[in-house]
Order: structure tokens, then sequence, then C-alpha cells
């Protein structure tokens, strides 16, 4: 390394030390002003820095809290329409089963089957009109197995 390598990095130790603090003692009152007034610089481009990354940092996060609270209105929005929605589908379930559900009266009978030779509105000797069974109790424990008999 060549002596002026030397010197300049001698000089570059020296002002850092300066920086910090260190090795106050030779300075004198005009070298310890402008070092003061070097720092102060310093300081203040740091405070501004520091500042604009803040003030960027802000930005941001306003920019993402109207981005959230517009998509909280829609959403919002949207719920609402879902429940108005969910409030109107019982009138229109009854609206529409009751003008496509076939009317059947319960009270008036159907004409019964003659599969056993009977004839209709005969009983057989077990009480059976056409000799079917049509008790759901035996239908549910014979075929699913979870009723008792």
């Amino acid at each position: 390394m060549s002596s002026f390598h030397v010197v300049i990095i001698s000089i570059f130790t020296c002002i850092l030390r300066h920086y910090m603090g260190e090795e106050l003692d030779s300075l004198n009152q005009r070298d310890l002003q402008n070092l003061e007034q070097q720092l102060a610089i310093a300081l203040k481009n740091i405070r501004f820095r520091k500042n604009q990354l803040l003030y960027e940092s802000i930005s941001e996060l306003q920019r993402k809290e109207k981005a959230l609270q517009e998509q909280n209105y829609m959403l919002a929005k949207q719920i609402k329409e879902k429940e108005k929605e969910m409030v109107q589908q019982p009138h229109w379930d009854q609206q529409n089963h009751g003008n496509n559900m076939p009317t059947f009266s319960m009270a008036s009978q159907l004409p019964c089957l003659n599969i056993n030779g009977a004839y209709e509105g005969v009983a057989t000797e077990d009480g059976r009109i056409n000799g079917l069974d049509l008790n759901m109790d035996s239908l549910y424990s014979c075929h699913l197995g979870c009723f008792p008999a």
C-alpha cells in the first residue's frame, strides 16, 4: 500500500473518531464549531429522511385503509342483499309451491287397487282392503333396520 493511501486512511479514521466524539482534545474552537455544524447538517438530513419514510408509510397505510373501507362497504352491501333475498325467499317459495303443487285432498280417497282378487271396499280377514300392507312401521323395520318392529 502506498504512503498516500496510508495518510488518507489515517485522516478518515481521525475524522470518524471526531464524528464519534472521540479524540476531541486536539481540536481548537473553530474546528469544534465546524464539526458541530457538520453533525447538525448530518442530523438534519437523517431526520429529513426518517420523516420522509414515515410520511410515505402513512400515505401507504391511508391508501390501504381506504381500500379496506371500500371492500368493507361492498361486503356489507352484499350481506344486506343476501339478507333481503333470504327474507323474500319464503314468500317466493310459498308462491311457487302454492301455484305449482297439485291440489290433493286428503279427505277424498283414491280408488283402491284390486290386486288379490277381492272387490273394492271389501276387507280381507286381517282387515286390509286389496291385501296390501301399507303400514309404515313394517316398512321401516324391515327395510331400513333403524326402527323397532
